[in-house]
């Protein structure tokens, strides 16, 4: 297997490419990406088998900023023939050597087309199953721990067929985290904040690191869509915004609104646990804002988005994020770095960073 089959969202192809190739070639692999613009997906073809073997079982998944999903593709680009796509799997798979096979997933590029192959997906998915099955090439029940099969539809009669393991994957379909929009929320960006906690913060650490009666301060809240998620977790919310905030957040008497700069806002008391920051600014600008809080001990935790320009977004990123640590290592800061491109994002990464000593 030379090749690796990525996911990222339409649009972010070039970004995509850039990061994989950055940090494969940290690992001394070298290769070079197909892509076509807003498809969705990036191939990267490697020249060396053995050191794309080393980088896919080493490199660390959930450091990918902008790629979803990532498998090793185990064959060429299927043709799958309406009257028998099974047929096609099969064959290319007797070709490998995959065998004990825990999961299958068929998906699709997130694309306007790609979309419409959503129900072609669900249908094919149990006989499928059931063909692999049947060919001793899955596992009779369903193993989470045991390597994933991927068919990545292009099309109703095209796929490729990837490999990816449990321990270093996107466990979601797609590598995309769905939320349903809380009617009561007073706008969409709320999901963007409940998708950060899920995405950063293990469950077992909700009961801690998101406890009810925490103190927290959102920059730029109006109208109150990330404020939102923090009263619903019974915080004490400071909302800073010269805009108005929504009257069914004011009237849970859990939030405070100041109508003053956020670039400008200090707390009064080091006793804020959850800053967090949604506001239209320039990204450099706004890491270095967070940056004051946490090394003035304002806060503990932060997640904030970047907004990105249209042009040299990835190069963008990683000089805004090495800027940051610079500045939190300057201050002997130990902290916790996590960011990614958000399926609720858009042109925004979302960013945490934790002081682990601070309590």
């Amino acid at each position: 297997m030379k090749q690796l089959l990525l996911y990222c969202r339409a649009g972010f192809e070039k970004e995509c490419a850039a990061e994989i190739q950055d940090k494969a070639s940290s690992y001394q692999l070298f290769g070079f990406c197909k892509l076509v613009a807003n498809s969705a997906y990036v191939i990267f073809e490697a020249y060396d088998v053995d050191s794309l073997a080393t980088f896919y079982r080493d490199f660390e998944f959930n450091q990918f900023i902008f790629i979803r999903q990532w498998c090793l593709l185990a064959a060429p680009l299927l043709d799958l023939p309406a009257a028998d796509r099974i047929a096609p799997v099969l064959d290319a798979l007797q070709h490998t050597e995959i065998s004990g096979i825990g999961e299958l997933r068929v998906e699709f590029p997130q694309t306007n087309d790609g979309k419409t192959l959503s129900t072609l997906a669900r249908k094919f998915t149990v006989p499928l199953r059931q063909a692999l099955r049947q060919a001793g090439v899955m596992l009779q029940k369903e193993q989470k721990r045991a390597p994933v099969l991927h068919l990545f539809l292009l099309s109703g009669q095209q796929g490729y067929l990837g490999l990816s393991y449990p321990e270093n994957n996107s466990p979601l379909e797609n590598g995309i985290l769905r939320l349903k929009f809380p009617n009561e929320a007073p706008s969409r960006s709320t999901l963007k904040l409940e998708e950060a906690f899920i995405e950063f913060i293990p469950r077992n650490e909700w009961d801690k690191r998101l406890a009810p009666g925490m103190l927290a301060v959102d920059l730029g809240a109006c109208p109150g869509g990330w404020t939102y998620q923090l009263v619903k977790r019974s915080m004490m919310v400071t909302a800073i915004d010269n805009g108005p905030m929504a009257e069914s957040l004011m009237q849970t008497g859990q939030v405070k609104h100041l109508m003053v700069d956020g670039f400008k806002f200090e707390p009064k008391r080091k006793n804020v646990y959850w800053l967090v920051c949604d506001m239209i600014e320039q990204p450099q600008r706004v890491a270095d804002r967070i940056a004051d809080w946490i090394i003035n001990g304002w806060c503990q935790e932060s997640i904030f988005n970047l907004k990105l320009p249209m042009k040299r977004r990835y190069e963008t990123v990683q000089e805004v994020l090495e800027n940051l640590e610079n500045k939190l290592l300057s201050a002997d800061i130990k902290y916790q770095l996590l960011v990614k491109h958000l399926y609720h994002d858009r042109e925004e990464v979302t960013v945490l960073v934790r002081n682990v000593v601070m309590r």
